[in-house]
């Protein structure tokens, strides 16, 4: 079956969206690789550096999966297998000064969201996406 007509365009508008912001940010791993990797260090991360480009290469990939339909449940498992990974290696409200906590859980609960949103678009590429490449893994 396929995702066609308004529900093709609505999901074209979420891809756009969606997939738009994690390749954003992927990109970002690339335009402040200094300072990411500083975070990533201080997080205990080891070769920090090559994570920050590692990492940033799979969301700008994922992303762009999600956005052009190519290959996106691969795109969207890899999105939120980075995400689930981040959310507890970077964002452990857990394990922060009191006065961190909050920021931490917001930022660790985006990621969790996020995650789901991802796993969400990789299962519904079972299905033919209108506006898409159509290159799946199924």
């Amino acid at each position: 079956m396929a995702i066609t007509g308004t529900e093709g365009l609505v999901l074209l508008v979420a891809r756009v969206l969606f997939g738009g912001v994690i390749a954003f940010t992927g990109l970002n791993h690339f335009m402040q690789t200094e300072q990411m990797t500083g975070y990533a260090q201080h997080k205990g991360l080891p070769a920090p550096k090559l994570a920050v480009l590692g990492s940033g290469l799979a969301l700008i990939l994922g992303g762009l999966a999600i956005v052009l339909g190519i290959l996106p449940a691969v795109g969207g498992v890899v999105v939120a297998g980075f995400l689930l990974v981040a959310g507890v290696l970077f964002h452990d409200f857990w394990a922060v000064p009191e006065d961190q906590q909050q920021e931490e859980m917001t930022h660790f609960l985006k990621n969790v969201a996020l995650a789901g949103g991802a796993l969400a678009l990789a299962v519904l590429a079972a299905e033919t996406w209108a506006f898409s490449v159509g290159l799946g893994a199924f």
